[in-house]
C-alpha cells in the first residue's frame, strides 16, 4: 500500500482547482491538529471542536460579507437532512423502549445535546476545510501524517506503560461528583490505555490520546493513508509502519485488523484499474510477509490468542439485535439516543450501583455508528448518513491522485468501521477531513 500510494501522486495531469490559500491562512486547524497532544493532555480532547466553532463560524461569515461565496461541500444536502433527522428524533426521548432502564426525555437531552453540538461542530470543521480559509492541500495531508505519528506514539505509550494517567487541568476545575462519571472521565481524563481482560489476564489496550481503545483502532486506520500519502523518505516511513505494528497486535483489536486488509485491498484494486497491477503484488507481497512474521515472533501467539477468545462477540450480537429490534419499534426517526439495557444480556437483575457505575448494563447503539444509527435516528438518519458519503465516493471516484485515493480509502474504511465502531468524536472528523480533501482536490466545488 506504501508504494501505491506514492505511485499514484503521477498519474494524472495536472487539473485545473481552486486557488490555494494565501500563506498564514488555516493555522486554526493546523493548531487544532498539530496541538492535539496537549489539547488532551489539558482535558479538552474531543471537547477541541466545540471550543473553536464559533470562531470557525464567525470567519466564514467575514468571508460572506467581503463577498466571497462560502462554499459547501457536494451531497451537503445528505447531511443536512441527516441532521434534521437527529433534531426530529428529540421527539421520542420520552419513550422507554422494552428491557431498557426508563428515563425522561430531560434525563436523556445531556448527552443528546452533546452528541448534536458535536456533530454540529463538525459540520462547521468541514466547511471551514473546503472553503478559502483553510490551509493548503499539502499541509493538511502533511498534519494528518503528523497524527498518525501521535497516534503510534500513544499505542506504544499504552502497550508498554499502560497505567500512565493523570489528572488534566480541566479536570481538577470540575466539580468532583461531576468529573468522577464515567463518561465525563473518558472525555477530561488522560490515559495511555484501557486495561481489559481479553485473553484470560488483564491487559493494557493502547488508547492514548484518542480516550478509547476502539477509537484508537479506528483512527489509526483513518490515518495510516495520509502518513504514506505525506512520506517522502521511504526508510523512514517504513520504519515507523513496522515500529506501528507492535500496538496494532497488542491492542488485540480485530476491527482494526478487518479495517487495514479492506483498505489494502481498496488501494490495490483501485491501482490496479489503472493499469498497476504491482500494487496487487505489493499487498500480496506484504500479506505473505505479515503472515511469516506472525508465524516466528511472539506476536502471532498474542494475534491467536486473542482469535480464539471472542468474549465480547455475545455482547456485540446482543446489542446489535436489540438495535435492530428498536429500528423496527421506531422505524423512522428511531429513539432520538441511546438507550441503556435493563440488566446484563443473561439477567435483568444485574445493574449499575455506586460502587460499578456501568455494572450489567449495556449501552444499545455503543457497538458500532450502523446500530447507532439505526437505533437512535432510524432508517431516515441511517440512509441520510450513509447517503451524503456514499454520494462523495460516487463524486470523486474518478480522482486516481494520491488525495484521490487515499481520501477514498479513508471513507471506505470508516463506512467499513461502522459495524463495530462509532464514529464520534475524532473518527468523523478524519472522515471529514478526507472529505474536504477529496472536494478541494476535485474540478469544481459542489
Amino acid at each position: 500500500m506504501t508504494t501505491a500510494l506514492i505511485e499514484a501522486a503521477d498519474l494524472d495531469e495536472p487539473r485545473k482547482r481552486r486557488p490555494e490559500p494565501k500563506p498564514g491562512r488555516g493555522r486554526l486547524v493546523t493548531w487544532i491538529i498539530i496541538g492535539y497532544p496537549v489539547w488532551w493532555a489539558l482535558g479538552l480532547g474531543v471537547l477541541i471542536f466545540l471550543a473553536v466553532a464559533p470562531v470557525m463560524v464567525m470567519t466564514l461569515f467575514r468571508q460572506h460579507r467581503a463577498g466571497r461565496k462560502v462554499q459547501l461541500p457536494p451531497g451537503f444536502g445528505w447531511w443536512l437532512a441527516f441532521l434534521a433527522v437527529v433534531v426530529a428524533g428529540v421527539a421520542a426521548l420520552g419513550a422507554d423502549p422494552q428491557g431498557t432502564v426508563p428515563d425522561t426525555a430531560s434525563g436523556r437531552m445531556v448527552a443528546v445535546v452533546f452528541r448534536f453540538g458535536q456533530y454540529l461542530a463538525l459540520t462547521v470543521f468541514l466547511i471551514y476545510l473546503g472553503n478559502r480559509t483553510a490551509l493548503s492541500q499539502q499541509k493538511h495531508v502533511k498534519l494528518l501524517g503528523w497524527l498518525f505519528v501521535v497516534t503510534v506514539a500513544g499505542g506504544l505509550l499504552g502497550t508498554f506503560a499502560g497505567t500512565f494517567e493523570f489528572t488534566s487541568p480541566v479536570e481538577l476545575l470540575l466539580p468532583k461528583h461531576i468529573a468522577k462519571m464515567g463518561f465525563v472521565q473518558s472525555l477530561v481524563h488522560p490515559s495511555a490505555a484501557q486495561v481489559m481482560d481479553l485473553i484470560g489476564d488483564p491487559k493494557p489496550r493502547p488508547a492514548a490520546p484518542w480516550g478509547y481503545t476502539n477509537t484508537w483502532g479506528n483512527n489509526y486506520c483513518l490515518l495510516v493513508v495520509w502518513f504514506i500519502a505525506a512520506a517522502k523518505r521511504r526508510v523512514l516511513a517504513v520504519g515507523c509502519l513496522l515500529v506501528s505494528l507492535i500496538p496494532v497486535i497488542y491492542s488485540l483489536n480485530r476491527g482494526l485488523w478487518i479495517g487495514l486488509g479492506v483498505m489494502g485491498v481498496y488501494v490495490a484494486v483501485r491501482m490496479a484499474m489503472r493499469g498497476r497491477l504491482g500494487a496487487l503484488v505489493t499487498v500480496v507481497g506484504t500479506a505473505l510477509v505479515l503472515g511469516v512474521a506472525l508465524t516466528v515472533t511472539p506476536l502471532g501467539d498474542v494475534v491467536n490468542a486473542r482469535l480464539d477468545n471472542g468474549k465480547s462477540n455475545g455482547v456485540r450480537m446482543y446489542l446489535t439485535e436489540r438495535a435492530v429490534d428498536g429500528m423496527v419499534e421506531s422505524p423512522l426517526i428511531g429513539f432520538g439516543s441511546t438507550r441503556s439495557t435493563m440488566g446484563g444480556r443473561n439477567s435483568i437483575a444485574v445493574g449499575p450501583n455506586s460502587r460499578c457505575e456501568r455494572c450489567g448494563s449495556f449501552t444499545i447503539g455503543g457497538n458500532g455508528q450502523l446500530w447507532q444509527l439505526l437505533y437512535a435516528h432510524g432508517l431516515l438518519g441511517t440512509v441520510t448518513y450513509l447517503g451524503f458519503f456514499l454520494y462523495g465516493l460516487w463524486r470523486f471516484r474518478r480522482d486516481h491522485s494520491a488525495i484521490g485515493i487515499a481520501g477514498s480509502a479513508a471513507i471506505v474504511a470508516s463506512l467499513a468501521a461502522m459495524f463495530w465502531y462509532n464514529a464520534l468524536v475524532t473518527p468523523l472528523a478524519w472522515t471529514f477531513c478526507a472529505y474536504a480533501l477529496l472536494w478541494r482536490n476535485s474540478d469544481h466545488a459542489g
